[in-house]
């Protein structure tokens, strides 16, 4: 490709509400424009990238034998009724109605689609298993569209779905996904990592993130620095925690009056102990589908709740703080809540860490008294949950060794969804027995468009993108510094054939344009390779610049070929 008869717009400043350099390089370099909140076209280098990455996903996909299909991206809201999730998703569904009044939304995932296409045709187990995938637009009505391409409200998504006769070999494509999607972010260059995290709206289990490291990640990702092990902080386990701090000594269980004290510091303080012998009470009001209610959440006083972990324990939509006058209504007491003697109906969820515990001081659920000697035993088994945040410094619960907290960008998502949709949808097959089941069903996902992002997020400097060779538009600029030189740009062009013989994508900075607005342009493109073709000609050679380090070797022209071949 001729720069001079190439579209690539690009900008000196960046947009006014770019905050992240992903944004602002990909608009500023003329690979993406936004067209509205959360909403971007993809200008001609842009969707090389794009395509790019979209190739990689589909031809590691069809080598596992996965089928490739599209679904419509209307759906009949009728199907997420069946499923029960057009009520309960949220309002980042876009619902609307057509002129007929019937219902329908803009999918941001398409597992009641899929359920749908498969639903009374594959009618027995020796038809499965079976795999389907798209590489196709989604839409999520997200509530702050920001970070560019990494939270649109559009996007290009890889959503893929199994069905299988059963929850051993949904298992085994679970696994099979999990390579697939190491080798396809390993084709694209990227570091990454596999994290343990939270299933979220999709539902089920056994899921897994895929996270690319980055500085400027949204999300928190607890890694062992000893093991493998890693995890999304929403789902993050620890070994469980202990001190070396002496236990309080209390007789036997009695009530003791500590007036004032609705603190976990002015207890512990109090009764000179550490905050790890004492139970502190989160009080959240719950939302669900048709009611809301008060639910209590124990934790040890040195601890902090993690709220997907508490949602996920109490199966709400969401969660809030309860004010003061719900707290009230319920019969509790702020800051003397504790285990023992609840008033009657109210829900409440216990740590992991606390169960059996002994000699614990919590609330009495009396104003200005706590109980002493409090062991936590003879509570039902449901009231036990996974509850706390993981910190640095904590215990790695496979290996031992410390915890840390990085960032990472989330750019694939694999579940386990078991029978979930299938059930919910009636999708059945008949087993070896002849008996109908519901699909054992798993669901798969790479966000291609947000991949575009995350990749700059990974790997770029103050001047703008760096590309790897697998995905950058062009692997190699020529420019030319000076056109009015003849030498110059009759050796230019026949390089730049030379180099579309060898198979490398080319672009040739053919433009009239100074070469200090050339060199910043590749620069802030940031192709991985440029060769500069100027003055040097006069001493029989050229300039060679690598874009990550902007490092310049200066070649003579009869190596040149050889370089050229060695370096792609």
């Amino acid at each position: 490709m001729r720069f001079s008869k190439f579209f690539a717009p690009t900008h000196k400043e960046a947009p006014k509400d770019a905050t992240l350099p992903s944004h602002s390089f990909l608009i500023r370099a003329g690979f993406i424009e936004q067209l509205g909140s959360g909403l971007y076209n993809f200008l001609p280098m842009g969707k090389m990238v794009h395509d790019k990455i979209k190739n990689i996903v589909k031809e590691e996909m069809d080598k596992t034998g996965a089928q490739e299909v599209s679904f419509s991206f209307v759906t009949p809201a009728e199907f997420w009724k069946q499923s029960g999730r057009y009520d309960v998703f949220g309002k980042e569904l876009l619902r609307f109605k057509d002129r007929k009044d019937n219902d329908f939304v803009l999918s941001p995932t398409n597992e009641e689609s899929v359920v749908n296409m498969v639903k009374n045709k594959i009618t027995s187990y020796k038809q499965l298993p079976l795999h389907l995938y798209q590489i196709n637009t989604k839409f999520r009505d997200e509530a702050r569209p920001r970070f560019g391409l990494l939270r649109g409200r559009e996007f290009t998504m890889k959503d893929g779905y199994s069905f299988h006769s059963s929850e051993e070999d949904l298992k085994r494509e679970f696994d099979v996904m999990e390579k697939t999607y190491s080798n396809i972010f390993t084709r694209l260059g990227l570091n990454f990592r596999a994290v343990e995290a939270d299933s979220g709206a999709i539902g089920g289990s056994g899921s897994k993130e895929f996270m690319v490291l980055a500085d400027n990640g949204e999300d928190d990702i607890v890694i062992c620095t000893n093991c493998s092990y890693s995890a999304n902080i929403e789902a993050a386990r620890r070994k469980p925690k202990t001190t070396n701090a002496e236990a309080p000594e209390a007789n036997m269980m009695s009530k003791f009056h500590t007036p004032n004290m609705s603190t976990i510091e002015d207890v512990a303080n109090f009764f000179k102990i550490d905050k790890f012998y004492t139970i502190k009470a989160v009080i959240k009001k719950a939302i669900y589908e048709k009611e809301e209610k008060v639910v209590v959440f124990f934790i040890r006083g040195d601890d902090e709740l993690q709220e997907v972990k508490a949602l996920n324990a109490c199966n709400a939509l969401e969660l809030d703080d309860a004010n003061e006058q719900e707290i009230e209504k319920a019969n509790l007491v702020a800051g003397y809540c504790g285990p023992k003697d609840l008033p009657e109906g109210i829900d409440f969820y216990i740590d992991n860490e606390l169960k059996d515990a002994k000699q614990m001081i919590c609330g009495a659920n009396e104003k200005d008294y706590h109980i002493i000697g409090f062991n936590v035993t003879s509570f039902k088994e449901e009231r036990f949950k996974d509850l706390i945040s993981v910190n640095k410094g904590d215990k790695c619960p496979c290996c031992g060794g410390e915890l840390d907290i990085t960032k990472g960008i989330e750019v694939g998502h694999i579940f386990q969804l078991g029978q979930k949709y299938s059930s919910a949808m009636n999708a059945t097959f008949l087993d070896e027995n002849g008996k109908a089941q519901p699909f054992y069903m798993g669901c798969y996902g790479i966000g291609v468009s947000r991949l575009v992002a995350a990749t700059i997020e990974a790997s770029h400097d103050e001047k703008g993108c760096i590309w790897n060779k697998q995905i950058s538009p062009f692997e190699l600029e020529i420019i030319i510094s000076n056109t009015k030189k003849d030498e110059q740009v009759e050796f230019a062009n026949n390089l730049y054939e030379k180099a579309r013989d060898l198979g490398i994508n080319v672009l040739l900075d053919d433009r009239n344009e100074r070469f200090g607005v050339k060199m910043s342009e590749f620069e802030l493109m940031g192709f991985p390779y440029a060769i500069l073709v100027g003055k040097g000609l006069e001493d029989d050679e050229v300039e060679i610049v690598a874009r990550d380090g902007l490092e310049k070797t200066k070649i003579k022209l009869e190596k040149l070929e050889e370089k050229i071949k060695e370096i792609f």
